[in-house]
């Protein structure tokens, strides 16, 4: 792990569980256009359940729009300060095509991050009696 531990980071950049960070948060890898918004119901380490109502994440398309408005920011002022003669049409072009590639990823880091808004790391003791 790249932080300490308990560290909401260290869920959050590999999409892990936010409870124990070791267990998978998405049924399926990111970039499967098929299900990419699908989170698993519950974590295969720790056993906690991802969903604490059935429209749980709902809010976190106000993270997603957070995201995606940051990124708009970012990429004007790349392209702003990268660019002599500043153009509105290809800036536009720009953001479209970056959140056309990132938007799987947004979606699914929009969920994680509010996952991790409600639950808590707690560190899990393995009890293997072999």
């Amino acid at each position: 792990m790249i932080f300490s531990k308990g560290n909401k980071l260290n869920s959050i950049i590999p999409i892990r569980c936010p409870q124990c960070h070791k267990g998978k948060f998405l049924k399926t890898f990111v970039y499967d256009l098929s299900r990419f918004t699908a989170v698993r119901n519950q974590c295969d380490c720790c056993g906690l359940k991802y969903r604490l109502e059935p429209s749980f994440y709902f809010g976190s398309m106000y993270v997603a729009y957070a995201i995606g408005v940051a990124l708009m920011v970012i990429i004007t002022l790349i392209s702003y300060v990268i660019s002599s003669t500043f153009s509105f049409l290809t800036t536009f072009v720009s953001i479209c095509i970056v959140m056309v590639l990132l938007g799987p990823y947004i979606n699914a880091l929009s969920k994680i991050i509010w996952a991790n808004m409600f639950f808590s790391y707690q560190e899990i003791h393995s009890t293997d009696k072999e």
